[in-house]
C-alpha cells in the first residue's frame, strides 16, 4: 500500500466514524436523519471481509460525504462548538469500544456469528427497516455496549425516550464501532487526531473537491 493509499483509506474509514456520530447526532436533537446515509452506515456491518476500504461503503465516495464533512468541521470549525462537543464525545466512546471489542475474541465472534445471521435475513427484509434496525440494536445492547462505559447520547428528552429512536442509535453506534475497527486495519491510531489532523482534514478535503468535481 502505498503512503497516499493509506492516507486516503484512513479518511475514508475516520469519515465512517463520524457519519456515524453525526447520524446520531441528528436523530437525538431531530428525531430523524439522512435515510441514505443511514443505509450506507449499516450496511457497511455486513462486509465482513471488504476487498477494500471504499467497498465497505458500496464503493462510491458519495456514501460517505456527510462523514468527510464532519470530519473537516470538527477539526477546522469552531462555530457550534457544544455539537462539536458532542461529536467527540462519541468518537472517543466508540474508539473506546472498539479497543475493547478487539480484545474480546468472545464478543469477536458472537458479533460476526450475529452479523452473518442478520445476512441471511435480509432475504425478506431491507437494512432500515424496523425489523432489521432492531435486530442490529440488539447486537449492540448484547454484545457491545457490556465492554465498556455506556455512550451517554446529548440530545432531545422526549426524543430519545422513543423506542425506535433508541433503535437507531444504537445500530448506528454498532456502525461507528465497525468503521473504527476498519480505521484500525488500514492503520489509523489516535495519535494521528492529535499531531497529524490536518494531514488528515486536507486528505478529507481532497476527496470531497475530487467529489464535486466528478459531480460537475
Amino acid at each position: 500500500m502505498t503512503v497516499v493509499k493509506k492516507h486516503h483509506d484512513i479518511a475514508i474509514s475516520f469519515a465512517g466514524v463520524c457519519q456515524a456520530t453525526r447520524l446520531v447526532q441528528q436523530l437525538a436533537h431531530h428525531g430523524k436523519c439522512s435515510t441514505w446515509a443511514l443505509k450506507i452506515s449499516l450496511n457497511s456491518l455486513l462486509d465482513l471481509n471488504p476487498v477494500s476500504t471504499l467497498s465497505v461503503f458500496g464503493n462510491k465516495t458519495s456514501n460517505v460525504q456527510c462523514g468527510l464533512e464532519t470530519l473537516i468541521g470538527l477539526f477546522n470549525s469552531r462555530i457550534y462548538q457544544n455539537l462539536t462537543n458532542e461529536i467527540t464525545h462519541y468518537i472517543m466512546g466508540i474508539m473506546m469500544l472498539e479497543r475493547q471489542l478487539q480484545a474480546s475474541k468472545t464478543a469477536l465472534q458472537n458479533l460476526s456469528g450475529s452479523i452473518i445471521n442478520l445476512s441471511k435475513q435480509l432475504d425478506d427484509d431491507v437494512i432500515d427497516s424496523t425489523k432489521v434496525i432492531s435486530v442490529i440494536a440488539e447486537m449492540y445492547t448484547n454484545i457491545i455496549r457490556p465492554l465498556g462505559p455506556c455512550i451517554k447520547v446529548s440530545g432531545s428528552k422526549t426524543i430519545l425516550e422513543n423506542i425506535y429512536i433508541q433503535n437507531q442509535v444504537r445500530a448506528i453506534l454498532l456502525a461507528g464501532v465497525r468503521s473504527a475497527v476498519l480505521w484500525k486495519q488500514v492503520g489509523g491510531n489516535r495519535l494521528q487526531l492529535f499531531f497529524f489532523r490536518h494531514r488528515l482534514v486536507k486528505v478529507a478535503k481532497d476527496i470531497l473537491e475530487s467529489l464535486n468535481k466528478d459531480n460537475i
